[in-house]
C-alpha cells in the first residue's frame, strides 16, 4: 500500500466518493477520476481540491500509470471502464475497503449506523470530537457547516464514519459498513429501507448482525433503547452494548426535554444518576436522541461535560437537514433530505415545535430508490398528517421502477384526505410553484423533502413570492 502513488477513482462525482478523494489527496496520493454525471457540489469540491475529473467513461482514461483504481457502487461490470481495469490487470478495489485500507487502520474507528439520523449523528460526533481538540478524521454523507466539508484528513487517533448498509461495489454486494473495522458505534435504528437492495427486514437485520459481530470485543455499542428490531440483532454481539432514549430503562435516560430559542435543552443520566444539563443548537426531540448518543459515546472516549455541552451550543447544523433556504414576504422556505416515512413524520414534528403556531406545508418528491416503490404506500399517509397542507410530486424518473412496483402518489394522497389531511398530487414542479404562491399566507412555513434536487423548487418558490 506504502507504493501507490497514483489513484483513479470510476464515478468520483458520488459524496461519498468525493470525500474519499479528497481525503487521499490530503495525505499526499495524486489523484483523478472520471463520472458520466459532473454535477456541483462534489464537482465543486473536486475542482478546488485541483482533482481532475473526465467526462463520461472511457477505456482510454485507464492508463498504465495508474497504481490503483477505486470502483464506485454506481457502475457495473460492463462499465467500459472497469473492462480496461480488468484487461489491464491494474490492483482495484471498493470506497469502502479502500477507507479502510488507507485510513482506519491504525485508529480508532467510531461508526454510526442505522436506518436514520446517521448523517446528523456522525456529524456532531466528528464536531464535538473537533472542539475538543481531537482533530478527528471523518467522513459522513451531509455538508457540516462547522467544517464547510463533509471530509477531514486526521491528525489524531479517530475517524468518525457514516456507515450505510448499502451495498460495497459490483464485485462486492456486502454492506459497506462490514469494512469499517468499528472500535465503538452507535447504532440508531433499524427499519426497512432500500428496496432495491434487500427484499424484506430480514436482510436487513442479518447485515447488522454481521456488522455488530465486529465490534471488538474491548469496544462498545450504544443502541436506540425503543427499538425492538436492534434487540434481534445484539445476540452475537461481544462488546459491551449500552441502550439512550427517553423511556425507562434506558441505560442513558433522556429527561427534562424542551424547546426554547432553537435549541433543545435536556438532561442526562446513566443508569439513574444524572451525569448533566446539555444545551443542543438543534430542533427536534429526534436530534436530541442523536445527541445524547453522541454524549454517551464521547463521555466513554474521556470528553468532560464542559467540553461536550460547548460543542453542543456552537453546533451549525448539516445541509439540508431542516436547512432555512430563505424567507420572503414573511414566508420560510426549508429543505430537508427525508424521504422514509419514520424521517418524514420526525421531521415534521420537529418543524411543527420550531414553529408554533405556524402553517406547515409538506411538499415531497418520491426520489430515492424506495420511496417510489410502493412499499410504503400504507406508511406514507399517517406521515404526512402532521402537516396542514401537503404537496406530493410525480415520481422521479418513474420508468425506472416497474410499473406493478411503483408507488402511486394519487392513491397516497387520497388515503391522506381521507384520515382528515389536506393533500394535492400535483407532478410537475412549476405547477407546484404556482399552487404555493396562489394559496400561501403570511407566516407559513415550507418545507421541500427530497434525496434530490427536486428541479431547483426551492428557489422556483422564492423567486415567486
Amino acid at each position: 500500500m506504502n507504493d501507490i502513488k497514483n489513484i483513479y477513482l470510476i464515478a468520483i462525482c458520488g459524496t461519498g466518493m468525493a470525500a474519499l478523494a479528497g481525503l487521499l489527496k490530503g495525505v499526499g496520493h495524486r489523484v483523478s477520476g472520471s463520472d458520466a454525471n459532473i454535477y456541483a457540489p462534489m464537482s465543486t469540491v473536486l475542482e478546488n481540491a485541483k482533482i481532475p475529473i473526465l467526462p463520461g467513461y472511457r477505456k482510454e482514461n485507464i492508463t498504465n500509470d495508474i497504481d490503483l483504481v477505486i470502483v464506485g457502487n454506481a457502475v457495473s461490470k460492463t462499465n467500459k471502464e472497469v473492462q480496461a481495469v480488468l484487461g489491464a490487470g491494474l490492483e482495484y478495489m471498493s470506497f469502502p475497503e479502500a477507507l479502510s485500507h488507507f485510513f482506519l487502520v491504525g485508529r480508532k474507528s467510531l461508526v454510526v449506523t442505522g436506518t436514520h439520523g446517521k448523517t446528523t449523528t456522525a456529524s456532531l460526533l466528528s464536531w464535538v470530537l473537533q472542539a475538543s481538540g481531537k482533530k478527528p478524521g471523518f467522513m459522513v454523507g451531509g455538508w457540516l457547516k462547522n467544517f464547510d466539508n463533509n471530509h477531514q484528513v486526521p491528525e489524531g487517533d479517530y475517524f468518525v464514519i457514516e456507515g450505510d448498509e448499502y451495498d460495497s461495489a459490483f464485485f462486492d454486494k456486502g454492506p459497506k459498513f462490514l469494512h469499517y473495522r468499528p472500535d465503538a458505534s452507535i447504532l440508531t435504528g433499524i427499519e426497512f429501507d432500500h428496496a432495491d437492495i434487500f427484499e424484506n427486514l430480514d436482510q436487513i437485520k442479518e447485515a447488522f448482525r454481521k456488522y455488530v459481530r465486529l465490534i471488538r470485543p474491548e469496544g462498545r455499542i450504544l443502541v436506540k433503547h425503543a427499538d425492538a428490531n436492534i434487540q434481534d440483532i445484539l445476540g452475537d454481539a461481544v462488546c459491551k452494548v449500552e441502550t439512550y432514549g427517553y423511556l425507562d430503562g434506558a441505560d442513558w435516560q433522556i429527561g427534562d426535554y424542551r424547546f426554547a430559542d432553537g435549541c433543545g435543552f435536556f438532561s442526562l443520566s446513566y443508569k439513574g444518576e444524572k451525569r448533566g444539563d446539555f444545551q443542543l443548537a438543534m430542533v427536534g426531540r429526534h436530534n436530541v436522541e442523536n445527541a445524547a448518543a453522541v454524549a454517551a459515546l464521547c463521555l466513554g472516549l474521556g470528553l468532560t461535560f464542559d467540553e461536550i455541552n460547548s460543542a453542543f451550543k456552537l453546533f451549525q447544523g448539516i445541509k439540508r437537514r431542516q436547512e432555512v433556504v430563505g424567507i420572503r414576504k414573511g414566508v420560510t422556505v426549508l429543505d430537508d433530505f427525508a424521504h422514509h416515512p419514520t424521517a418524514i413524520r420526525l421531521t415534521l414534528e420537529a418543524v411543527k415545535e420550531a414553529y408554533s403556531g405556524q402553517r406547515l406545508w409538506a411538499v415531497f418528491e418520491p426520489r430515492s430508490a424506495t420511496s417510489r416503490r410502493k412499499v410504503f404506500e400504507q406508511e406514507f399517509p399517517d406521515s404526512f398528517l402532521v402537516a396542514d397542507r401537503v404537496v406530493f410530486a410525480g415520481l422521479f424518473a418513474p420508468e425506472k421502477i416497474n410499473e406493478e412496483d411503483r408507488l402511486d402518489p394519487e392513491r397516497v394522497v387520497a388515503l391522506i384526505r381521507q384520515k382528515g389531511g389536506n393533500a394535492n398530487f400535483i407532478p410537475e414542479v412549476d405547477d407546484i410553484v404556482t399552487f404555493i404562491s396562489e394559496n400561501i399566507e403570511n407566516g407559513d412555513v415550507i418545507l421541500v423533502m427530497s434525496s434530490g434536487g427536486f428541479g431547483g423548487i426551492h428557489q422556483k418558490i422564492l423567486d415567486r413570492l
